[in-house]
């Protein structure tokens, strides 16, 4: 998956003093989408099943909690500057917030899709999926 994200990656390439300037809520609208289909892969490589059950799993990760415990996995492992690109994140005035969620787990996801959005537009999509296995690793051991 790595290969396939990075070719879109580089057929719309940002320099880095682009990247820079683009706000936190850009950058959470496309790291939603990219932490979404990690996760759908993620869920169909480990079987073949009924789309329903797919969604179920999906949902539990990709929710506003989900990505909150996600998160505060992930957070001690996080370098300077994605520090301060999750801080941006946390820190964004969204216009509005999802139906069923705190404001916290919401500010936290935010934070977490701007993280991830940023390092898909940069390229570095090695260390986005290093950061989400290390969050859903022990998301798993802490499921069983």
């Amino acid at each position: 998956m790595e290969k396939s994200l990075g070719l879109i990656h580089d057929h719309y390439p940002l320099s880095e003093q682009e990247l820079r300037t683009y706000s936190p809520l850009s950058l959470a609208y496309i790291g939603d989408s990219v932490y979404d289909l990690v996760i759908r892969t993620m869920m169909v490589t480990r079987g073949n099943t009924r789309p329903g059950k797919f969604q179920k799993q999906v949902t539990a990760l990709v929710s506003a909690k989900g990505q909150t415990q996600v998160m505060e996995r992930i957070l001690p492992h996080l370098t300077e500057e994605e520090e301060t690109i999750f801080r941006r994140g946390k820190n964004a005035k969204p216009l509005s917030t999802a139906k069923n969620q705190t404001r916290h787990d919401y500010r936290i996801a935010t934070a977490f899709e701007t993280l991830l959005g940023y390092l898909y537009l940069a390229g570095r999509m090695e260390r986005l999926l290093e950061l989400t296995g290390i969050g859903l690793s022990e998301e798993e051991t802490d499921a069983e």
